[in-house]
């Protein structure tokens, strides 16, 4: 077990939206597992959430992504015993 904990270093300048404080922080004060970024301004981070949510939009919206195979497709048979 390490007795220290290798902190993660920040550059000046970048700037990051910390997940779990729900707050912007100036470099990565949080592991890198709770955070967004790193943004070029303050601003950006602080809309982080709002980004997120319209790629996320976006994503689930793309024709060129889809969960289940189109009809008589190739895959449309893929898991079954046969």
């Amino acid at each position: 077990m390490a007795l220290f904990k290798k902190r993660t270093v920040g550059k000046p300048g970048e700037w990051y939206y910390c997940l779990e404080h729900r707050k912007v922080e100036e470099g990565p004060d949080c592991p890198g597992k709770d955070r967004f970024g790193p943004y070029a301004s303050r601003t950006e981070a602080e809309h982080a959430m709002q980004t997120a949510r319209e790629r996320n939009l976006e994503w689930e919206n793309d024709p060129r992504w889809h969960d289940a195979p189109a009809a008589g497709s190739a895959d449309g048979d893929a898991g079954r015993d046969g």
